[in-house]
């Protein structure tokens, strides 16, 4: 009997590191590297379906890693392959020539706006201005 409880105790014990291992693993992974489902959802799987659950993003949730074969050239110090290379490079907006292209556009295209705003609330204001002579 002492040998069952011990078995379970060991199983319980090996369910709860695992468990913590796939949520530490889920929430540090990025949102566009989850596979399958979205990162919440596979949070919610690995709590609640508790042996299943982490079984299931180990197989089927993690992102797959790399492997390095043959073919696979990899030197130090170089950071990521260039096929794995992130593709977000921030530009600050008063670095990116685009984005000054488009703010000057867009002032040219408010001020212009705003001219004919006035020319057209002058316009209207002579009229009501011709109105009212007319009424006097």
């Amino acid at each position: 009997m002492s040998r069952v409880i011990r078995l379970y105790g060991l199983l319980f014990f090996i369910d709860l590191i695992m468990l913590v291992v796939a949520l530490i693993d889920c929430l540090s992974t990025d949102e566009y590297q989850v596979r399958n489902l979205p990162k919440v959802a596979w949070v919610f799987i690995i709590l609640l379906f508790s042996p299943v659950g982490w079984i299931l993003w180990f197989v089927a949730g993690r992102p797959q890693q790399a492997r390095a074969g043959a073919g696979a050239q990899w030197r130090s110090g170089n950071g990521f392959p260039e096929d794995q290379r992130p593709s977000r490079r921030q530009v600050a907006p008063d670095d990116d020539p685009a984005f000054l292209r488009e703010l000057a556009r867009n002032r040219r295209a408010d001020e212009e706006m705003f001219s004919k705003w006035e020319a057209d609330l002058r316009r209207r204001e002579e009229e009501l201005r011709r109105r009212e002579d007319k009424d006097e």
